[in-house]
């Protein structure tokens, strides 16, 4: 199984929940999604997803001045967002469950 293929599937509703705990600009956004355990995720799709999302009104930004170099374009979860993530967390916990279900050989016994 390819995580990369697994990680395309899920990098919006990550980016929603890094954002949702707290604004970032696009590669404070990488890192925290490598710090939770993302190490696969790439500079450019999360960027894209960003733009994605911003588009489809899931975030708003802003940009704030920076003392060590150009100005960082920070984004934040709307209530739409909030409102596609919430939905995004219902789909993945019953789809994890089945997963794991089909996974565990004493459940498939």
């Amino acid at each position: 199984m390819d995580a990369t293929q697994l990680l395309k599937g899920v990098l919006d509703v990550a980016v929603l929940a890094v954002v949702e705990a707290e604004d970032g600009y696009g590669y404070d956004v990488v890192r925290r999604l490598r710090a939770s355990g993302l190490d696969d995720v790439g500079d450019a799709s999360v960027y894209g997803t960003l733009r994605r999302l911003y588009s489809a009104g899931a975030l708003t930004s802003y940009v704030v001045p920076s003392e060590e170099g150009p100005h960082r374009k920070y984004y934040g979860i709307t209530d739409q967002g909030r409102t596609m993530l919430e939905h995004q967390r219902k789909v993945w916990a019953e789809f994890s469950t089945t997963m794991t279900d089909l996974l565990t050989p004493e459940a498939a016994a």
